[in-house]
């Protein structure tokens, strides 16, 4: 599983300073980082990555509400991005069967397009599509039984702690349509900035990795923290590499 950062977690430094922000990474171990609002970023992504030695295999990008997929996915496809992951669906969409395969026909509509930028598209849950029973189903589930092949999970494992599931049970139930997961630690509510690095919440990271051996990549993420979050990324990228060489 290749190690990578949500560059979300840095918003506020990368904004200060891209380059001392992404060197910081590179020089933490980093090889690849996930970065979001690619459009935005494209110009100052596609000169600094590849000075940097780092590449972006996974975006964050608001797809479905995007007027031009296919330029989107064609932007990311140019950076070296190999899958474009749309990171949020509001609530309101996941409460009911009916207005979940919606969302599915929505994202299965753009696989093709995706497909033909030369991308993958995916989907990246929050707490609420964990959050209702349908039939003994979480949303997330029901989203992944209509979802076309084409089309991949990124599980936020916190997240779905957060929504009541037991991560490397849903990963084991969703199987290899997860590619992606963020890995995150903390306790389990919704108070953000009391989030963690990994190992020092109330997350079983090492469950998680037992029961997902395919995943392509691991994803760091702090969608808050109280702290200095590069401090925390490093501790987290560090004990991630432990576990990982523990799970050998």
């Amino acid at each position: 599983m290749l190690i990578s950062v949500q560059l979300y977690s840095v918003r506020e430094a990368l904004a200060a300073d891209p380059i001392a922000t992404l060197s910081s990474l590179r020089d933490m171990g980093f090889e690849s980082v996930e970065p979001f609002g690619i459009l935005d970023w494209a110009d100052t992504l596609r000169t600094a990555l590849p000075e940097l030695g780092l590449s972006a295999p996974s975006t964050h990008a608001g797809v479905l509400a995007e007027a031009d997929p296919a330029r989107l996915f064609g932007v990311a496809a140019n950076l070296g991005v190999r899958t474009v992951i749309e990171p949020h669906r509001d609530r309101s969409h996941w409460t009911s069967v009916d207005d979940i395969r919606r969302t599915a026909d929505l994202l299965n509509g753009l696989a093709g397009t995706a497909a033909e930028e030369g991308v993958r598209l995916g989907y990246h849950n929050h707490e609420f599509e964990l959050e209702t029973d349908f039939e003994g189903r979480t949303g997330l589930e029901v989203l992944s039984e209509d979802l076309d092949p084409r089309v991949v999970l990124e599980v936020d494992t916190f997240w779905a702690a957060v929504g009541g599931q037991d991560p490397a049970q849903l990963l084991r139930r969703l199987g290899q349509q997860v590619q992606l997961a963020h890995l995150k630690d903390g306790p389990l509510n919704r108070e953000t900035s009391q989030q963690k690095p990994i190992g020092q919440g109330e997350m079983d990271v090492p469950a998680i990795l037992e029961a997902a051996p395919w995943l392509e990549i691991g994803v760091i993420e702090f969608d808050d923290y109280a702290g200095d979050v590069l401090e925390g990324i490093r501790q987290s990228r560090e004990a991630l590499g432990r576990l990982q060489s523990n799970g050998e």
